[in-house]
């Protein structure tokens, strides 16, 4: 059967996706021709931003040479281009797996191949959340939704479909037929340890490179862990963790170290890696004797490794043997910095001095750090989001991500929205690095979106300038010159790096 996966994503943005290499692996081994279309690699796409760019534009991350990515960036038509692969590859299936703020990019490239197309299939976490809403929303250009994991229902799907056989009872499904809705059960979470090695051949050259650290890396994703044992409100992971749960079934797995390694020397052999990213939520939610026996498997390669975990997980000698191993950097999620709004409406249950205290340990060790934040969740207030850039002033993070409000469909906070009236409901999530889309009468879209812009500043520059920064919140010409001559003042003279022997924190307090 001939196979065409289908990736819609803004230019340059996230890592290689495992899980299409995954598929690409699978389906190839069940005998498929298989071939895949990213739009990725499309600059300009729908007005789609360079979302690396934009970070280093705002301050959030060190500047970078991106010439490679420009090299091979495409400014042809995406359209052009989707409608000729699938008159050229004449795939018999089209199987797209979209996050939901990537999910109308997907939808209007389909609508360019008009009514004779071949069938579409759509996953991913989206779907799993909402698969009526996934074909409603896409008015006849998806036919089917396979709920859940899809590394064993999408090729038996595509195994019956050959054989001729019915479909209808396949676990995970979800169509309309006739106006009659087939909603199959999930299917059982994947053993992660019985997998095979992602082929990532059919991805264009430019997606092996991630800017990171202020330098373009060959940077592969490697699979660690599978769900999150933490409860995160505004968040997916702790959500299909409830839906599985629901079902009989455990969603937070580990993968072994021994294929861990596996997959490292893979990836070194065939794509040339230059460094990792260790892909999991949470990197450090193993045990000792999991830790120990990665850093003794890890310690034979040596090469830079970026991670992302928590706060919590945070000790003096993890960090210490990691950065032994390769470490090279480290994301964590703070997302508010108010205390009992972190517990309550977010569900992260510690303390501001306990996220003080354990990444001055990281940042002492001289291991650069970024740390992600969040402005405009339901119900906050324009005082609770600088309780956020007040603690962000006590860490030193080389690093300052402040992402709008996403209400994802499937969450807690996604519901609370709509309960409260913030958002319509059937309303598809925007990308994390636009504007909010949620409205609240006590706490503006435009200032949440000045708030965000400003952030680094709030964060890195002396509080004498306050008033001067709150003149650059404002959406105006005059607001944006004024944004952009504190931003080349704030990145001369007052941003420091975590791995720089020069700290100049003191300067801002």
């Amino acid at each position: 059967m001939r196979i065409l996966l289908f990736y819609p994503n803004l230019y340059g943005m996230n890592t290689l996706p495992p899980a299409m290499g995954l598929f690409t692996s699978i389906l190839r081994k069940e005998g498929h021709i298989v071939d895949l279309f990213d739009t990725t690699v499309y600059q300009g796409l729908y007005d789609s931003i360079d979302t690396d760019k934009q970070k280093s534009d705002n301050l959030s991350a060190r500047p970078y040479d991106d010439s490679i990515l420009r090299k091979y960036a495409k400014n042809t038509s995406a359209e052009e281009d989707f409608k000729n692969k699938v008159k050229k590859f004449a795939p018999e299936l089209i199987a797209m797996s979209a996050t939901e703020d990537m999910y109308p990019i997907g939808v209007n490239l389909l609508s360019a191949l008009g009514e004779d197309r071949p069938p579409v299939v759509a996953g991913g976490v989206f779907p799993t959340f909402a698969p009526e809403m996934t074909i409603q929303c896409a008015k006849n250009k998806i036919d089917m939704v396979l709920r859940g994991e899809g590394e064993e229902t999408l090729p038996e799907l595509c195994r019956r479909m050959e054989e001729g056989k019915d479909i209808s009872d396949l676990d995970g499904l979800f169509m309309i037929k006739e106006d009659r809705k087939i909603k199959n059960r999930l299917p059982k979470p994947v053993d992660i340890n019985s997998l095979p090695l992602p082929d990532y051949s059919l991805f264009e050259e430019s997606r092996f490179y991630r800017p990171m650290q202020g330098q373009l890396r060959r940077m592969l994703p490697i699979t660690t862990v599978k769900g999150c044992p933490y409860t995160c409100q505004y968040c997916n992971s702790p959500a299909q963790k409830d839906i599985y749960k629901s079902s009989g079934f455990t969603f937070f797995r580990k993968k072994h170290i021994n294929l861990v390694s596996k997959e490292l020397k893979y990836c070194l052999e065939k794509y040339k890696a230059d460094s990792f990213y260790f892909w999991a939520d949470t990197f450090l939610c193993w045990d000792d004797k999991e830790f120990e026996d990665f850093c003794d498997m890890y310690s034979e390669f040596r090469l830079p490794f970026w991670i992302q975990t928590r706060a919590e997980n945070i000790t003096e000698y993890r960090f210490k043997k990691l950065k032994e191993i390769g470490l090279l950097r480290v994301a964590f999620g703070i997302e508010h910095g108010n205390e009992e709004f972190r517990k309550k409406v977010l569900l992260r249950k510690i303390k501001n001095s306990t996220i003080i205290d354990n990444l001055k340990i990281v940042t002492d060790l001289k291991i650069p750090i970024s740390v992600n934040n969040i402005i405009g969740f339901p119900t906050e207030t324009r005082k609770l989001a600088f309780d956020t850039i007040g603690l962000n002033r006590q860490i030193n993070s080389d690093g300052i991500n402040a992402y709008a409000y996403t209400p994802f469909c499937g969450t807690p906070l996604r519901r609370l929205s709509e309960k409260l009236g913030y958002i319509e409901k059937n309303s598809l999530a925007r990308c994390i690095n636009r504007p909010t889309m949620i409205s609240m009468p006590h706490f503006p879209k435009e200032e949440i979106e000045g708030i965000r812009r400003c952030f680094v500043l709030y964060v890195k520059m002396p509080k004498n300038r306050w008033k001067d920064i709150e003149a650059a919140e404002k959406l105006t010409p005059q607001g944006d010159l004024i944004w952009k001559e504190l931003k080349d003042e704030c990145l001369n003279k007052y941003m420091n790096y975590g791995d720089s022997e020069n700290n100049e924190k003191e300067k801002i307090l």
